[in-house]
């Protein structure tokens, strides 16, 4: 049987997609200690150059319910670490729109629908992450 050189591309451009993001294996200090999710402030309409910008490292357990100014509706792409879970909300205080993030990348957050009109990116103001 034959493979078709197109099968063989898809699983090399599914890789590159996610080219800047860094695994949710990969999210550990430089001393080896787990990180539960990474923030990020900019992205862009290619995958292979999200994750970019301002990073807000998150430790297991952090529970912010007022975002750094710094980030406070100016997240745009983000990695939830193995066996982590980020809780995030649209409103300071813990308030508005809620949604969970399991392990994995998630490099375009305007992709990630928040109701009927809106999305997630630019709309981080509270965060929850813990990990087991």
């Amino acid at each position: 049987m034959k493979t078709s050189p197109t099968f063989l591309l898809v699983p090399l451009l599914f890789a590159m997609a996610w080219a800047q993001c860094p695994a949710p294996a990969d999210l550990k200090t430089a001393n080896g200690t787990k990180i539960c999710a990474q923030l990020y402030t900019k992205n862009s309409p290619y995958y292979d150059q999200c994750c970019a910008g301002s990073v807000l490292v998150v430790p297991p357990d952090e529970d912010q319910p007022y975002m750094p100014s710094a980030f406070n509706n100016k997240v745009t792409s983000l990695v939830v670490g193995q066996r982590c879970e980020l809780t995030v909300w649209s409103s300071k205080g813990k308030g508005g729109k809620t949604r969970k993030f399991k392990a994995g990348a998630f490099p375009r957050l305007q992709e990630i629908r928040k109701g009927i009109f809106g999305d997630w990116a630019n709309a981080i103001s509270a965060y929850y992450c813990k990990c087991s």
